[in-house]
């Protein structure tokens, strides 16, 4: 079981990694806070020092523009310095609830704009959620879960030799779901004979191809990767999920927003459980299973060791549709962003949030988990992000990037 999860968290590492990193650019501003933790108790002062560099030589007399907001939050402070000793200061000054400051701070050089950003947090241990716990949420998934396993799942299983290796055997696969929909996916599984563990690997979002984890299949484990849209994943050298991606599915988190029984996440999230019937019907399945995901990855990630006590082990980085209706609150909410809009901020959307929110799962957890965010991540704040962590009550290991934006 623990190598089972050392192996889960090394998928991080690569996950995080194979997103796409920012570039570095000739010029260079660097923003360096005064505590190495980046950490601040409420209402004590926060200080960024600033040095910017072109081709790694010191910039002198140049001058920065800055502003500093909360999370995602317009800016409260506007002002400018002039860097004099090759380095100068901003004042942050503080926040007086638990939460995150952010500095955005800008330079000119040779007629082209360069920016970077640094983000500190006062007190995130006590940050807490704003959203609240439906008292039927956990009758509502009970009765969804008890429905959808009613359906047979009539599993498929076909063979991809050209992907296939000496090692691991590659497989398009489906299953039933609700509604007379499936659910898509690549499989990877060792060749050798044996049992082995199982990982749900789940996508960011977006709509696309599926390759498969061959990689970690040849070092012991079956793992799945999902298509959560009811389409194949497999049509390589289509323009299906470009289309699909700019027209019929393009705001597809917020479809059905009004109707907690019809919302789009309904079918995701009852189609990742049903993985775990998948994976269980296999003979070469020895028991242990583990989740894994980054953004609306890890939502499905949680939301899927939290609906099903199957799971072993999580893992979990950056994870969206985190307290969403922040933004009701004065403060960040969690991608989709959907209540940054005051139009969408209905009774009847604010409800079926509540129970889709990957907050209200997070509670639920029992399996360990490991979870990753960062500070300077801009798709899923980390006042949603964290707040989310400080609720859960499993096991569970935080891993910082306090430079790491959603990557």
């Amino acid at each position: 079981m623990k190598l089972f999860f050392v192996s889960l968290v090394m998928m991080i590492i690569v996950g995080v990694s194979a997103m796409a990193q920012p570039r570095a650019a000739k010029v260079q501003l660097y923003l360096v806070p005064d505590h190495v933790d980046a950490l601040y108790k409420t209402g004590e002062k926060a200080k960024v020092k600033v040095m910017a560099t072109d081709c790694g030589m010191s910039l002198n007399d140049v001058v920065v523009n800055y502003e500093v907001s909360e999370d995602l939050m317009s800016p409260h402070i506007t002002n400018a310095i002039t860097l004099k000793g090759n380095e100068g200061e901003i004042d942050l000054g503080t926040m007086k609830q638990p939460g995150y400051l952010r500095v955005k701070a800008t330079i000119e050089k040779d007629g082209q704009k360069y920016w970077s950003i640094s983000t500190v947090g006062f007190d995130t241990e006590k940050l807490q959620p704003t959203v609240t716990l439906p008292e039927d949420f956990k009758a509502f998934w009970s009765s969804q879960l008890e429905a959808v396993r009613k359906i047979d799942l009539q599993p498929t299983m076909t063979l991809i030799p050209e992907r296939c290796t000496d090692k691991v055997n590659v497989y398009h696969i489906s299953y039933r779901n609700i509604n007379n929909t499936r659910m898509y996916g690549i499989l990877t599984m060792p060749k050798a004979d044996g049992k082995y563990p199982a990982i749900l690997r789940f996508p960011g979002a977006g709509v696309g191809e599926k390759s498969g984890d061959i990689g970690h299949a040849a070092k012991g484990a079956i793992i799945l990767e999902f298509g959560i849209h009811g389409i194949p994943v497999n049509l390589s050298g289509s323009t299906i999920y470009s289309d699909l991606n700019g027209g019929a599915l393009a705001s597809y988190p917020t479809y059905n927003m009004d109707n907690r029984y019809s919302y789009y996440y309904k079918r995701v999230y009852l189609g990742c459980v049903r993985g775990i019937d998948f994976l269980a019907s296999l003979p070469q399945f020895n028991g242990k299973l583990g989740t894994f995901g980054g953004s609306q990855g890890g939502a499905l990630s949680i939301v899927t060791s939290a609906l099903d006590n199957r799971i072993n082990a999580t893992v979990a980085y950056f994870p969206a549709l985190c307290d969403l209706e922040g933004y009701t609150h004065g403060r960040a909410g969690g991608w989709p962003h959907v209540f940054k809009s005051k139009e969408n901020c209905t009774p009847e959307k604010l409800n079926t949030a509540r129970y889709y929110d990957v907050t209200n799962f997070a509670r639920n957890l029992t399996a360990p988990i490991k979870y990753f965010l960062g500070y300077n991540d801009l798709t899923c704040a980390p006042t949603t992000t964290r707040s989310t962590y400080n609720v859960i009550t499993a096991p569970k290991t935080l891993l910082i990037g306090e430079n790491n934006g959603h990557w």
